[in-house]
């Protein structure tokens, strides 16, 4: 049986005496045995408690030099340091990005398991490892659930990567050059340990710019190797997945909200605006609602849909999903005076992420006043940026 190496909160790794541990080497002592050496990252007076407690991304801001010869480059292995150039912990450099360090294994840890530090190919492994066993102790996947995100980023402390899993059917999402370099590892250790026939890779094309990467090297996976269509099961209720579809293909962080909602349907009518593939929709149904209405400005959303209300035997004149843009069907509802027990929001961002560039300042309160004047009404230019549609049709509300 595969044993798997707990990774305790940063916060709690520091209460532990590391004097009932075994004695092991620390991160500058691994390090000065490197035959090539390890660059460090400098940080400023004032910023290294913030990431021994736990912040996972070094900011460029937060740094104040950095040595070593020749200087790193984007997706080596660095030493974080604090003011003294003792280090803190290691992690994954970009010399691009506004994330210029990506945190890996603090100093405290590395007695834990000595043979992940400064080695990315153990660690990936150890953190795959730790995130399967927490999934199955929460029951998954199961005999009602075998739709579900496997790695969720810096939930499972590995920044910049998620990983759902669908049936036999894996998707990787990537925003982080580090996932891009370890691109092979990360893609032949799921399928390892998952039993994962088919995979998805899936870039995040707009972040990987932002984090330095030419995109022509990118590589699409081959549409061969794996399904354009799978089914699978969530909480009982069956969905068909489009591989091609909104981020992954399927939202599966929102399984627990999903079943909330079952919960409180029951008698109720029902709007889900931004409804996808129905998700919302169909455990309103599940729960009892009488009537449920879907919305989405996207064609194969609504057609994701409809073989959903198919695939779950639901009777047609109970549930409806219509192609129209949101803020449209929202104002004609408006002059219809039509009203709805529960209103399920789960839209896209009008306006974009924030930049680190001060000369992109006066470009974002433009961009989140057009997001206001989306409904006629004015927003804060102060808001903070991604300013969602469920913002602006609350306050129309």
């Amino acid at each position: 049986m595969q044993q798997v190496q707990v990774q305790f909160p940063a916060r709690l790794v520091k209460s532990l005496s590391l004097s009932s541990l075994p004695a092991t080497s620390n991160l500058q002592q691994i390090a000065s045995s490197q035959p090539k050496g390890v660059a460090k990252v400098v940080l400023k007076k004032g910023k290294t408690q913030l990431f021994k407690n736990g912040s996972p991304m070094v900011y460029s801001g937060a740094v104040d030099r950095i040595i070593g010869r020749p200087p790193p480059r984007t997706g080596d292995v660095v030493l974080v340091t604090d003011g003294t150039e003792k280090p803190i912990a290691w992690g994954l450099y970009n010399s691009v990005s506004m994330f210029c360090v990506r945190l890996m294994q603090l100093d405290e840890e590395v007695p834990w398991d000595p043979s992940c530090a400064l080695n990315m190919e153990r660690l990936l492994e150890m953190r795959i490892d730790a995130a399967i066993e927490l999934r199955r102790r929460l029951g998954l996947p199961s005999a009602n659930t075998n739709a579900y995100r496997l790695v969720n980023s810096e939930g499972d402390r590995l920044s910049g990567l998620i990983v759902d899993v669908f049936g036999e059917s894996a998707v990787i999402a990537s925003s982080a050059a580090w996932v891009e370099k370890h691109k092979p590892e990360i893609e032949a250790y799921i399928c390892k340990v998952c039993d994962i026939k088919h995979v998805k890779w899936r870039p995040s094309v707009e972040i990987l710019k932002e984090e330095g990467l030419d995109l022509s090297d990118l590589k699409e996976t081959d549409p061969s190797t794996y399904p354009e269509r799978t089914k699978v099961l969530e909480n009982g209720i069956s969905y068909a997945i489009s591989m091609e579809g909104q981020k992954t293909g399927f939202y599966a962080d929102q399984r627990e909200n999903r079943q909330f909602i079952s919960t409180i349907s029951s008698g109720q009518k029902v709007l889900d605006i931004c409804c996808y593939s129905g998700g919302f929709s169909l455990n309103a149904i599940r729960g009892g609602a009488v009537n449920v209405t879907g919305v989405d400005t996207s064609l194969p959303a609504v057609e994701l849909a409809g073989e959903n209300i198919v695939l779950n035997n639901v009777d047609p004149e109970r549930i409806t999903f219509l192609r129209e843009d949101a803020t449209e069907y929202m104002r004609h509802a408006l002059a219809r005076n039509e009203s709805w027990d529960i209103v399920i929001l789960d839209p896209p961002k009008l306006a974009p992420r924030r930049k680190g560039a001060a000369s992109m300042a006066q470009k974002k309160i433009t961009v989140v006043r057009q997001a206001g004047a989306a409904c006629d009404h004015p927003v804060d230019p102060s808001y903070p940026e991604g300013t969602y549609l469920s913002n602006i049709l609350l306050r129309v509300l």
